[in-house]
């Protein structure tokens, strides 16, 4: 049986979901008929292509080897409908950015807001999550990433580095005697990641400067600033994240000052997609010029 597009569009969805009502949600039909085009597919391959669980729909072994051809079928159709329209207005349709929420909350609104603005007709969406987001099952179009991935068909290009430093709000600092070395820190409350959900090692940015854990931990990064900006404790932060917190001034810049770059990741096979590469320039541009900015203010 030669598949039909459509059918494979709905197989797609619920592979990306893992659920029949999300992916009716997704492609804005019902969920009973995502269900019989799923069933119509796997009667005529004649092999369950998801196992059904209370926790949702997985592929099976041959609902992988299918999702691996659905995928090329939608590129080919992505590809067909780019080259019928033309590239050389602005970009259109939907795309969608995976992010770590520290890029997410004080970089990508603004410069996707540039890129938005340029483009009336794009519809873009940052999904910012304290996980890895997975390209294979298309849950993003483009992922930042503060390491480079080394495994999978993967096109990876560095964005831009960028610097973290120990600071705290101007009243908690306030309350105590100076701080003169990393030492002092043991006799304050630290905040921080919480150590079992660090998803990147990249992110570890207390076990650098030698300390164990958070007395206040969270894996969100915009979490962990409103407790140092509300004076909970001291704590690693972005510097093109502070500008957007007054009041809280970094500390021991001479000991503490960290490193790290962002990482633009993109499915290999969108490679020949014109339209996601005018995208990626754009982002990739605007991500530099800000965080040059925000970082020349602090």
């Amino acid at each position: 049986m030669t598949p039909q597009w459509d059918d494979l569009r709905v197989f797609l969805a619920v592979a990306r979901d893992e659920s029949l009502s999300k992916a009716a949600a997704r492609l804005k039909i019902d969920p009973a008929t995502v269900g019989r085009r799923v069933a119509r597919l796997e009667d005529a391959y004649a092999t369950p292509l998801f196992q059904k669980s209370q926790a949702g729909y997985a592929l099976t072994d041959m609902g992988q080897r299918l999702m691996v051809h659905a995928l090329r079928a939608e590129q080919s159709m992505e590809m067909a409908a780019e080259e019928m329209s033309g590239t050389t207005g602005g970009l259109t349709g939907q795309i969608r950015i995976g992010a770590p929420d520290g890029a997410a909350n004080f970089l990508l609104p603004q410069v996707c807001a540039q890129i938005g603005e340029e483009n009336p007709e794009l519809e873009i969406q940052i999904v910012a999550l304290p996980r890895l987001i997975s390209l294979s099952k298309r849950e993003a179009d483009f992922v930042v990433a503060v390491s480079p991935p080394t495994a999978g068909r993967l096109m990876v290009q560095k964005i831009a580095d960028y610097h973290l430093s120990l600071a705290g709000s101007e009243e908690y600092l306030a309350k105590y005697e100076p701080i003169q070395s990393v030492r002092d820190l043991q006799n304050h409350r630290i905040v921080g990641y919480i150590p079992d959900m660090i998803f990147d090692k990249e992110l570890d940015y207390l076990k650098e400067i030698g300390l164990e854990k958070p007395n206040l931990g969270s894996n969100s990064v915009s979490v962990q600033m409103n407790w140092v900006r509300q004076g909970g404790g001291l704590g690693i932060v972005h510097d093109f994240a502070l500008p957007s917190v007054p009041g809280v001034k970094r500390i021991l810049q001479e000991q503490v000052s960290l490193s790290r770059a962002f990482y633009l990741v993109r499915h290999e096979d969108d490679k020949r997609l014109e339209r996601l590469n005018r995208f990626a320039e754009a982002l990739c541009n605007g991500l530099r010029k800000e965080v040059m900015r925000l970082e020349a203010l602090t």
